[in-house]
């Protein structure tokens, strides 16, 4: 193990109070996006969050060009994408499931705003039903958590 000179851990925080959230949900496997929402609209708001703007697209693959139309705004400190992508006897399951977090991660690069990528990826129906409580409460902190990280990390660059 290597020296270092400063170890400096930026400790979790999960105060939401004053962010603005916006949401992007796919309408595609509608009753899996919907327990996503229910679980991520109840853990943000239990975290604080009164400021919440949620919009829906028809499916995974719109869902990143709605986040950067949000995200190009400058009124969110935070966005998150819930969906699902259940796999079929097809291909498109592999092609909507990469293309979408590819989306995903571009957007947040490109423009510095947090973006928790709730969107499942199962096999059956079933996995992401039982997934989606844990997913959706998952992707609201992770939201509010990177968007206190990244404050952290402006102040200790400066």
């Amino acid at each position: 193990m290597g020296r270092y000179e400063k170890i400096h851990e930026l400790e979790s925080e999960l105060n939401g109070a004053e962010l603005n959230i916006g949401i992007v949900m796919s309408r595609y496997n509608i009753d899996v996006s919907k327990g996503l929402l229910d679980s991520c609209t109840a853990e943000l708001e239990k975290n604080g969050v009164l400021n919440i703007v949620m919009i829906t697209v028809p499916g995974a693959l719109e869902i990143p060009l709605a986040l950067q139309k949000m995200a190009l705004t400058d009124q969110f400190d935070a966005l998150v994408a819930l969906g699902a992508v259940v796999r079929g006897d097809t291909y498109h399951f592999e092609v909507v499931s990469t293309e979408s977090a590819g989306g995903i991660t571009a957007v947040q690069l490109d423009t510095g705003i947090p973006v928790a990528n709730g969107i499942l990826t199962t096999n059956t129906n079933d996995q992401a039903l039982e997934r989606m409580s844990q997913k959706g409460a998952e992707a609201a902190r992770v939201a509010i958590e990177m968007v206190h990280i990244l404050r952290k990390l402006d102040e200790e660059i400066q």
